[in-house]
């Protein structure tokens, strides 16, 4: 691949989830889809509550299926989800990578565009004290908020808004990131970490880059 990077960026904005912090623990996330059904009174297979976490689909024809008002079921289960990865978080789990510091050599203004609860996100921020960046996104416990994920662009366009942003840069580690900064259009970076080591895309990033220092070498070099 051929990287293509712009002369210089006026803002650059992260996805969370495996590139500030580790990705959850799946099963953190299975269980809070069985208690979710469970505190409704629904007792669901566990592989079924797999099979969600593994698509990062809504569950709305399951919830359907067992009488359950859709909305009603959602909003407890992004609560649920949120509430379980604080936990994990406080007994170790999801912690910030190292090269993340990094990014205070950055002379340039950084927001969070994420997929997971915007309540897990402001957590984050507050228990790891990452106070460098001036917004952040995550989704809204509803199912309008559902439908404005990664690959929509939505909170991207409104983080590039509170930056005052016309060339930025997005950073991610999935498909999503690089689909949605094409619809925001703005350049993207896919930040290959071992957890994505051997993941195949079907479209092409702006640059990749193997960790953060290396993004930041990149950045500061251009400046």
């Amino acid at each position: 691949m051929s990287d293509r990077w712009a002369d210089d960026y006026d803002a650059v904005v992260f996805d969370n989830d495996g590139v500030l912090v580790a990705p959850t623990e799946r099963e953190v996330l299975v269980d809070a889809v069985v208690d979710s059904f469970r505190a409704f009174g629904v007792e669901i297979d566990r592989s079924v509550a797999r099979r969600t976490v593994a698509e990062d689909t809504v569950p709305i024809e399951a919830a359907r299926e067992h009488g359950l008002d859709p909305e009603a079921f959602w909003h407890h289960r992004e609560l649920t989800a949120s509430l379980a990865q604080q936990a994990h978080v406080r007994d170790g789990g999801k912690q910030v990578y190292d090269d993340v510091a990094a990014l205070g050599q950055l002379d340039l203004p950084l927001g969070i565009v994420s997929n997971n609860q915007h309540a897990t996100i402001e957590f984050l921020l507050a228990h790891y004290d990452l106070d460098g960046f001036r917004t952040a996104y995550g989704r809204q416990p509803t199912l309008a908020g559902a439908a404005r994920r990664k690959p929509e662009s939505d909170y991207l366009e409104r983080a590039l808004a509170d930056l005052d942003a016309s060339e930025a840069l997005y950073v991610g580690d999935s498909e999503k990131d690089i689909v949605a900064a094409r619809r925001a259009d703005i350049d993207s970076v896919f930040l290959r970490r071992d957890h994505v080591a051997d993941v195949a895309l079907s479209v092409e990033p702006t640059a990749e880059v193997p960790d953060l220092r290396s993004l930041v070498e990149v950045l500061t070099e251009q400046r």
